[in-house]
């Protein structure tokens, strides 16, 4: 076990740990023993997600500096931004949002309903402009992070899926920890662990925190991205740099970092008819709701794997649902037919 909470502040906000649900009919379907962890239901803040797992370790170090304004980037629909907007309004701090946009998806309401709403709603200034899906640090962010300290705050900057910080990784690490002592409470073992990726520090940190056990299994990244080769360098540089900071004697190789890239539709935000169809069935065989941007596309991806024989059918597969669902309003014309 890797004890980060002893190590690293913590300021605790969700409902951990989340459960772990089998899903009966889906496994039935597929052939192969499907579960789901559910840190969609468990986060606690304004519907959750897996950002406010990560987000408990970056406020703790935002309130320890002194910052009085969380900054952050997504896209216009981003349910990492949401997440930081209810951080910020559980924790009394104020939030700055760039919304930048980044899936070319086109709808009257896109920019009016669903998670940037509910930004709105927490009370974060949300500030529209800007393009373009990327790791790379935005103009548009570092922007927003003067605008702040010209109006007298304090800043405390959160890169887009609050990946690329030196903490980014440590939600996750502590995940595998968390779920070592679920599958020993349970006499489980999940031989198999699915994930969507794309700023790449849910996938970094599980990394992390899976090389850290004693039994080795496999993690898999659905790319979300549309681009293959920048979500595995930065979920490469991420799982280094958190293997690093909490001094994992194991190093991290390039094999640890499987991106699977076959599912991830069109384009960044975009989804494609496999997505639609696999959000439809995780639906209606086990009332799991997921979204067109994240979880859609590893549902398909684990659908599909499974379908191919790529699954080991005597495997116990772990799918991680990171959340996401918000977002569904502004892809209501994607399920009209």
């Amino acid at each position: 076990m890797l004890n980060l909470d002893d190590r690293f502040p913590r300021r605790k906000l969700a409902f951990f740990p989340s459960p772990l649900q089998p899903l009966g009919r889906l496994s039935e379907r597929l052939g192969v023993e499907v579960w789901a962890k559910r840190d969609d239901v468990s986060s606690g803040l304004a519907y959750g997600g897996n950002k406010v797992r990560k987000l408990e370790w970056l406020v703790a170090d935002a309130i320890e500096q002194g910052c009085d304004t969380l900054v952050s980037i997504g896209g216009v629909q981003s349910n990492h931004t949401r997440q930081v907007a209810a951080v910020a309004a559980a924790c009394g701090l104020k939030c700055r949002l760039v919304q930048e946009h980044w899936a070319e998806w086109e709808d009257p309401v896109y920019d009016k309903v669903g998670n940037i709403l509910l930004s709105r709603l927490m009370g974060a200034k949300a500030v529209l402009e800007g393009e373009g899906y990327s790791t790379a640090v935005k103009e548009t962010w570092e922007r927003a992070l003067d605008e702040v300290r010209r109006e007298g705050g304090t800043p405390y900057a959160i890169p887009a899926g609050a990946s690329d910080h030196p903490l980014g990784g440590l939600g996750y690490a502590d995940f595998a920890d968390e779920l070592a002592r679920q599958e020993e409470a349970q006499g489980l073992f999940f031989d198999t662990v699915v994930t969507a990726t794309c700023t790449g520090s849910t996938q970094a940190g599980m990394a992390v925190g899976f090389k850290g056990q004693d039994r080795p299994r496999r993690l898999i990244g659905i790319d979300t991205a549309a681009n293959a080769e920048m979500t595995r360098a930065a979920v490469t540089k991420i799982a280094r740099a958190t293997a690093e900071l909490i001094g994992l004697n194991r190093a991290i190789e390039d094999e640890d970092v499987v991106i699977e890239p076959r599912f991830c539709g069109p384009d960044y935000g975009v989804p494609d008819e496999t997505t639609i169809s696999a959000i439809r069935m995780a639906a209606e065989l086990e009332a799991m709701i997921t979204d067109p941007v994240y979880e859609g596309k590893s549902m398909a991806g684990l659908i599909a794997m499974a379908e191919a024989g790529e699954l080991d059918k005597g495997a116990k597969v772990l799918y991680v649902h990171l959340g996401g669902a918000p977002a569904l309003d502004a892809y209501h014309a994607a399920f009209a037919g």
